[in-house]
């Protein structure tokens, strides 16, 4: 079994990293699906659809969150979600070195995710002055 991934990011951010992703990790070694939340939405609304979204991903250990922006509504979205049973870690900042990096280490269990999906983060910031 292994960890699903859920995106739970503002409209056309999930979906962009997901489709790039793809094209650069085929086949995707995890389960993974992008949950936009649209700018005006109202979050207790979009949790069933969320919980839904959640359990497609789960296979079983639970799934790692990656949220775009700490304390938005997706990022609300997100917290609500983890309350509902299923084993879940949440990061923010999504980002495509984000993502990739975590693709590249789906053998590893959900605790041990969220620090590689920051590493990956942070590691793709490259400060170049040229």
């Amino acid at each position: 079994m292994a960890v699903g991934i859920l995106l739970i990011t503002h409209e056309g951010i999930g979906s962009a990293l997901l489709a790039v992703t793809r094209r650069l990790v085929s086949p995707l070694p995890l389960r993974v699906e992008a949950f936009e939340v649209p700018f005006d939405a109202d979050v207790d609304a979009l949790l069933p659809q969320a919980s839904a979204a959640l359990r497609r991903v789960d296979g079983g250990v639970g799934v790692l969150v990656l949220t775009d922006l700490y304390g938005a509504s997706p990022s609300n979205l997100a917290a609500k979600v983890a309350r509902l049973g299923t084993p879940v870690r949440r990061v923010s900042a999504l980002s495509l070195p984000m993502l990739l990096r975590v693709m590249n280490y789906a053998e590893l269990e959900l605790d041990e995710l969220p620090a590689v999906a920051a590493a990956g983060a942070r590691n793709g910031v490259i400060h170049d002055d040229a």
